[in-house]
């Protein structure tokens, strides 16, 4: 039983401890973890908290701000994104989902930045100066994003998936590689 909970535990507290160690703005495996949870845990519940509680445990040491609401929504938007890729998550549907995540990430939460800090005018001028200040960030997001999706998906890829489904753990593989199995092993 420890075991089916051991993987999701770590997978929170890694995330969680990146945000807080020395990275560059933005840099952070989040949306990563987000599109994986919605990949690969068989139990929504799962895909939704183990990124939501890695960006609520990192909060707790960074401190909290008026665009919370926004920013995990965003991240469950890109878990709900990852569970559309279950059934074809191979290299280019997982590279647009993770540019598409990003973008997301990017209007969701400087829409919510917008709305709720006042350093901008209640305008569509004003919603304009707020993305294009915030264009410098988009970069490093965008590049830790594709950086840690390489890492958290070819990290599973390369683990024996069937060590992990005989300790329990909540995680399965997406249908496309499932289907592909079946595949080869009625030819």
């Amino acid at each position: 039983m420890a075991a089916r909970f051991m993987v999701p535990i770590l997978m929170v507290l890694i995330t969680a401890s990146s945000r807080l160690i020395p990275h560059p703005w933005n840099f952070t495996p989040i949306t990563a973890l987000a599109l994986f949870g919605g990949v690969y845990f068989s139990d929504r519940r799962w895909a939704f908290c183990v990124p939501l509680a890695a960006m609520f445990l990192s909060d707790s040491v960074l401190g909290f701000h008026f665009c919370m609401p926004y920013v995990y929504g965003a991240v469950a938007l890109n878990v709900c994104i990852g569970h559309c890729l279950r059934r074809r998550c191979t290299f280019l549907p997982l590279a647009v989902a993770t540019l598409a995540s990003g973008l997301l990430f990017f209007v969701v939460t400087n829409f919510g930045a917008w709305m709720t800090m006042g350093l901008y005018p209640m305008t569509l001028n004003g919603l304009a100066s707020c993305y294009v200040a915030a264009l410098p960030f988009l970069r490093n997001s965008l590049a830790g994003d594709v950086v840690y999706t390489a890492l958290i998906f070819g990290g599973f890829a390369a683990y024996p998936i069937n060590r992990v489904a005989h300790q329990g753990i909540p995680l399965g593989r997406p249908l496309a590689v499932r289907s592909c199995r079946a595949a080869v092993a009625r030819a």
